[in-house]
């Protein structure tokens, strides 16, 4: 039995909870990891795991092993890592998750300065608004706008996101302009509603002036849970609609959007990098996460409401 490799499947079937999940990370076959993990068992002359046919929960002993061997395969790693940049630099699989409009716009925009520094790391980027389990689902780190409410993984505050409201000018001909943001809860006003596609409850409008904090539930005809359907349903005059200044600025220029609600700004939202605790990052991790905060440092119109309405 490969003692290491052993080592590895338990702590991935912890983190995953599942023989299957495991395997899919590992890219091994179920069997295999199954086969190892019964091997550990054997070898150490404890009980690891109960397994049923639902469910994979850790013994006590278990614990104490999971947590003594994250230590051990960690400090690996980063032996591997070090002595690997020394030689060649940062190399390897490298699995971020970020929504739509931050990719679109932000990241893979400026991914060629990334690769001109580290050619040999190959970036996974899934895309998506959904919050993903990054232990499940075998990932590095991931970008997410708004509080982080998951206590066990660690997050980096990369800075507080400025939005803007506006409206199309085909919704503003029809509807007229709102003047308080409270008549968007009313009948003479729709606004674009987002919902949270981890708790499907939809997101209220947040807007601050002078120290005074206003939440409205707008009164919404489309609800949706993705940042780019979001936006063109805006365009689309389906509503009044609230978003990242950096989204908004090119449509405002064009003319595609008007800002509305003069004076009344919508509360900036946190962004947060995040990474899980008990993995330990590699060289390919750190340098991406030092590369993304240099690169949100440098765009000051992500944080800054310096135009007029």
């Amino acid at each position: 039995m490969d003692t290491f490799t052993a080592m590895e499947a338990f702590v991935r079937v912890v983190e995953t909870g599942t023989f299957t999940k495991a395997a899919d990370a590992l890219g091994r076959p179920k069997a295999a990891v199954t086969r190892l993990i019964q091997q550990l068992e054997a070898h150490l002359r404890v009980k690891l795991l109960h397994r049923t046919t639902r469910r994979v929960t850790v013994t006590p002993e278990g614990m104490t092993y999971y947590q003594q061997a994250l230590r051990l395969l960690g400090e690996v790693r980063e032996l591997e890592a070090t002595l690997s940049q020394s030689r060649r630099g940062p190399r390897g699989r490298l699995r971020v998750e970020s929504s739509g409009t931050i990719s679109r716009l932000l990241l893979i925009p400026a991914l060629p300065s990334f690769y001109a520094r580290y050619p040999q790391i190959h970036i996974e980027l899934g895309v998506s608004d959904r919050v993903v389990d990054l232990l499940a689902d075998n990932v590095d780190c991931a970008i997410r706008g708004g509080p982080v409410k998951d206590e066990s993984l660690v997050a980096r505050h990369l800075g507080d996101l400025c939005y803007w409201l506006c409206a199309s000018p085909r919704y503003l001909e029809r509807h007229g302009a709102p003047l308080h943001p409270l008549e968007l809860a009313g009948p003479a006003h729709a606004v674009v509603s987002y919902f949270s596609s981890l708790s499907g409850k939809e997101l209220p409008i947040v807007f601050v002036r002078e120290g005074e904090r206003l939440e409205v539930q707008g009164r919404s005809l489309l609800t949706l849970n993705e940042t780019n359907a979001y936006l063109a349903a805006g365009l689309a005059g389906l509503g009044v609609m609230f978003a990242p200044r950096f989204v908004l600025e090119p449509y405002l220029a064009s003319g595609e959007l008007v800002r509305v609600l003069d004076g009344w700004r919508p509360e900036p939202r946190p962004l947060f990098l995040v990474y899980p605790p008990t993995r330990q990052l590699g060289a390919g991790a750190r340098v991406f996460i030092e590369w993304l905060t240099e690169l949100f440092a440098s765009r000051p119109n992500l944080w800054r409401d310096d135009a007029g309405a």
